[in-house]
């Protein structure tokens, strides 16, 4: 399957979703659809889209990573308390004609069924919440869950277990429970199949806090400037966060010290960078910028000596952002 991904090649986006309409059902490779965004073509190999086509991704099929970084140790997502997302959250929506509804409450959630996952095609662009799509974090997509849910996802053939965050929609076939992460899949080892068969089971995080010791002081929710659409768009639209009233005073650099920066991700799409930039620059004590070379836009937080940064790792941690590293 690896392979398939790495070599096959999409004849385009009307041929592409002609082909998943008619053999989606069949295939292994990873598929999804965003409620407020275009479906998700189940195309097995990358390949760009031409300039002004008016595809919102900048790949007409998902891809495996060419040389992904080693996930193995990418850690579960840590259940919290968290508000509903301000998007993603109507309690019913239309997907290629079908209607889908929301539940209520994940409290007591759990099924067995088939798990995809999606990739380079959709890294760096908005989830249906209005997040950025980590395909290297643990996170997934449900039709029906809230979002965000933690979750539970157990492997019943190797019966290896992650906790991942939904906080997308999909995937939109009727034989597949869940849509993972390429993390979440790598460590349930269902990459090179595609697919999977598994068990999700909603976690309560006031429960699971109150097992640990921990507080249950609500998160802030999601926030997203987009209204959730009722259907697929074609609008390239990549959601947007709005700056809070006040942002905090900035760190300086100690006088004396090399500047460091620190990279929170690599981003293939330029809008998505600026605003994750635009989103931690009212979160965080030192400044953000985005560092662009050919098609990578590199989001990075500083300038900020040495000893400054713990605290701004500790700081990135809380954000979301526990995988980060060192640029001079």
């Amino acid at each position: 399957m690896i392979q398939l991904f790495k070599q096959a090649r999409v004849l385009g986006a009307g041929a592409a979703l002609l082909t998943l309409v008619t053999g989606c059902a069949s295939q292994n490779a990873p598929t999804t659809v965003n409620a407020n965004h275009p479906p998700r073509e189940a195309a097995p190999a990358a390949s760009s889209a031409p300039s002004g086509s008016g595809e919102r991704y900048a790949m007409s099929g998902d891809a495996y990573p060419i040389e992904p970084p080693d996930v193995s140790q990418v850690p579960d997502a840590q259940p919290r308390i968290e508000e509903p997302s301000r998007a993603g959250n109507r309690s019913t929506y239309q997907v290629w004609g079908e209607t889908y509804h929301v539940l209520p409450s994940a409290s007591g959630y759990t099924n067995q069924g088939t798990a995809s996952w999606y990739g380079e095609k959709f890294h760096g662009y908005a989830t249906s919440n209005g997040e950025i799509y980590d395909m290297y974090k643990m996170s997934a997509a449900h039709r029906s869950l809230p979002l965000p849910t933690f979750a539970r996802i157990t492997s019943l053939d190797s019966g290896n277990s992650v906790i991942v965050r939904v906080n997308d929609r999909g995937p939109f076939h009727s034989d597949r429970e869940i849509d993972l992460s390429y993390a979440a899949a790598a460590r349930l080892g269902i990459l090179d199949n595609g697919t999977g068969r598994v068990r999700v089971e909603a976690i309560d995080p006031q429960q699971w806090l109150a097992n640990r010791g921990g507080g249950d002081k609500p998160a802030p929710a999601a926030t997203s400037s987009r209204a959730p659409a009722p259907a697929p768009s074609r609008a390239p639209a990549v959601a947007s966060v709005p700056a809070p009233a006040a942002a905090p005073a900035r760190a300086e650099p100690a006088a004396g010290g090399d500047e460091i920066y620190l990279q929170i991700a690599a981003l293939g799409n330029e809008e998505s960078a600026h605003e994750l930039q635009q989103r931690l620059g009212g979160e965080l004590l030192h400044s953000v910028r985005v560092q662009s070379d050919a098609n990578v836009h590199r989001v990075q937080v500083g300038p900020m000596s040495p000893n400054q940064e713990q605290q701004a790792r500790a700081a990135l941690g809380q954000a979301g952002f526990s995988q980060v590293f060192v640029v001079r």
